[in-house]
Formats: C-alpha cells, sequence, structure tokens
C-alpha cells in the first residue's frame, strides 16, 4: 500500500522542483551577491544622477531633510539627511564609487561609516559596529559596505545617547534605521537632490 503512494509522491515531488529552479531562473529578477560582495542586477535602483539606492528594497524615508520636531532627546530640529526604515542586518550598499574615510562612533549619528567621493562625503549612520569595510578602503557602486545597525549599543565609551528606559541607543535614534547623510565641500544638502 505505502508503495503504491510513493512513485506518484516522487513524480510530483520531482516535478515540483523542476518548475521551481525553471521559474526562479526564467522569472524572478536578477540579483545575486558575487564574491566580492557586490550586489548587481536589476534590482539596484539608479537616480538620472547616477547614485545607487543605499538600502535595495527599502524605500520609506521616515524623516526628511529640514525642520522637523526631534524625535528623541539629543536629535537635532534640524535635520542633516534622510531616515529611510529598515530591519537591523539590511545590507547597504555604497551610493557611487568613493572612498572609504571614517569608520566609527561618531556622537549622535551612531556607529558611522563615510564614503568620500571628490568633495562630498557621505555618511552612513546607525550602521552595525561590526564594520566589513576599513578606512582608506576604495569600493564601488553597489559594493556592500556594512548593515543596518540595532536600536541598543553596549560599552561604547562616551555614548551619551539613551531611550526612555535608560538603555545605551545607537546615537541619536529611536529604532533600526538608515541615516543618510550628503556634505558637499563641508556642506550638508539634501540627499534627495541625488535621487
Amino acid at each position: 500500500m505505502i508503495g503504491s503512494f510513493s512513485k506518484p509522491l516522487n513524480y510530483i515531488i520531482v516535478t515540483v522542483m523542476v518548475l521551481t529552479i525553471f521559474i526562479c531562473t526564467f522569472f524572478m529578477p536578477e540579483m545575486h551577491i558575487d564574491f566580492e560582495n557586490r550586489i548587481i542586477g536589476e534590482n539596484m535602483e539608479i537616480s538620472e544622477y547616477g547614485f545607487a539606492w543605499p538600502i535595495p528594497g527599502y524605500n520609506k524615508i521616515t524623516s526628511y531633510f529640514g525642520k522637523r520636531n526631534s524625535p528623541t532627546q539629543g536629535a537635532s530640529s534640524y535635520h542633516k539627511g534622510i531616515d529611510i526604515g529598515a530591519p537591523e542586518g539590511t545590507v547597504l550598499i555604497a551610493v557611487a564609487d568613493g572612498e572609504i574615510t571614517y569608520t566609527g562612533f561618531l556622537g549622535g549619528g551612531g556607529y558611522t561609516i563615510t564614503l568620500s567621493i571628490e568633495d562630498m562625503k557621505i555618511t552612513y549612520c546607525h550602521v552595525s559596529p561590526t564594520f566589513i569595510v576599513e578606512v582608506g578602503q576604495k569600493v564601488e557602486r553597489g559594493e556592500i559596505i556594512g548593515y543596518v545597525g540595532p536600536k541598543y549599543v553596549y560599552g561604547v565609551k562616551g555614548n551619551t545617547y539613551t531611550d526612555s528606559t535608560g538603555k545605551p541607543t545607537n546615537g541619536a535614534t529611536t529604532g533600526c534605521h538608515l541615516h543618510l547623510g550628503i556634505r558637499v565641500n563641508g556642506e550638508y544638502t539634501n540627499p534627495l537632490n541625488y535621487y
């Protein structure tokens, strides 16, 4: 009795597997990570200015550039970048070719990576403290340079930022997100001007 069901069941399993491979191969958007930590494929959004969106798949801006009500103690009422909501561990990519010029804890920005391109500095704030890039490293547009960091960080010397419960936060933050800031010749500018 059991043997009579196993042959048709095996055919069904093999058929489903073949169909899944076929669909994934020919109908899913192409996106993969190669061995050099670069995201390649149609899912990388490139603006008319040639900048890649820093978090593939996450486009919701939770705080815009300019005047705002401070979301937490220590946060500025003039926001010098944009916040993009994304879960901890989400991949961050280089928006353009450039050089990593800073990795470390930077006050209200928490753990930060700075990517420099000629007269432009692009800061990725509230990132993971486990850095995968280092100062002086050249990166290409689309290369994975870090991950969205946790809300809470412990043992950071000089970190004065906490939430309402007193737990130490990854800079001035209320939750996991990327703060993207762009400075041109030292002056902050709206990152959306490049998208």
